[in-house]
């Protein structure tokens, strides 16, 4: 119905199966899927604010939700629709909210270990990090996809538009550990398919499954869990380079924006932290005589 009815792309289906999978596993079972009360809804949107999902993904997650449980009532499987009176959230222009340059490198020093789930880790975080890629972006790439002579990788974004970013040192570092002999290949098995990130068991990792980890290599580092989320390093790569210097067309095209506009806030972003920075340690910039 997604595709054909509503024609929605690739990824936004991708999104909104990983919403739905979070619900079930939260619920536990299909049957509770399907028996859910408006009740048991609230308390998950709940929890997910409680972990630290930022509102636009619980925004999408009710958006997700509503449109599943209209397509049951609309194909009689339920006669109550459980998320009818589900909040329709606002969608405002509130500026991204980049992590701490430090509290990316407590995270980074936190993932220790040479086993084949820590390097995958370091790898996530400095892939994040370095290429700014939406996650379902990272998610999607496979091993062909990486070059490490050229220094260069290739992502499909949204509209099924393909972009090839450049690896930085730190980045090819983390790339060449995870698919030497102790890193993918300790994680794969026969039945695995191309994708460059697995999970535990061999299968593709969801966003779900990273999101899950970065809370937990978050914790493990003493790291504020509130705003660390896969998205996060997307912002904070844009406004970080923006701060020291990029050119915003160049962040443009790092990220897959297609307007400049979308790109521009994060040039908000690091005119706010400068301000702050400038009114905190310039000598005349303070209200203080």
């Amino acid at each position: 119905m997604l595709t054909v009815v509503d024609g929605r792309s690739p990824l936004t289906i991708e999104c909104y199966e990983s919403d739905l999978n979070s619900l079930l596993h939260f619920l536990g079972s299909e049957n509770a899927l399907l028996a859910v009360s408006g009740s048991s809804l609230d308390t998950y949107f709940a929890h997910l604010r409680s972990i630290g999902r930022r509102s636009a993904t619980v925004a999408r997650a009710m958006s997700s939700c509503r449109g599943f449980y209209r397509y049951l009532v609309d194909e009689r499987i339920i006669e109550v629709d459980p998320a009818e009176r589900l909040p329709v959230p606002a969608r405002g222009d509130a500026l991204p909210k980049a992590l701490p340059e430090s509290t990316i490198e407590m995270l980074l020093a936190g993932i220790q270990g040479d086993t084949a789930l820590d390097l995958r880790d370091r790898m996530i975080v400095e892939f994040l990090y370095g290429t700014g890629a939406r996650v379902t972006e990272m998610l999607g790439a496979e091993v062909q996809d990486v070059d490490l002579d050229e220094m260069l990788i290739r992502l499909m974004g949204k509209g099924a538009k393909q972009r090839l970013v450049p690896i930085g040192r730190k980045l090819a570092e983390s790339l060449r550990e995870y698919l030497g002999p102790d890193g993918r290949k300790q994680l794969a098995t026969v039945q695995s398919k191309s994708h460059l990130l697995l999970n535990h068991r061999g299968n593709p990792l969801t966003r779900h499954g990273v999101n899950e980890i970065l809370i937990r290599r978050g914790r493990a580092s003493g790291i504020d869990v509130a705003g660390l989320h896969a998205h996060a390093f997307r912002h904070s790569c844009a406004t970080h380079m923006i701060a020291h210097g990029a050119d915003i067309r160049v962040v443009q095209e790092l990220l897959g924006h297609s307007s400049i506009a979308t790109t521009q806030r994060y040039a908000g972003v690091a005119l706010t932290t400068l301000r702050v920075a400038y009114e905190s340690s310039h000598p005349r910039a303070s209200n203080v005589s």
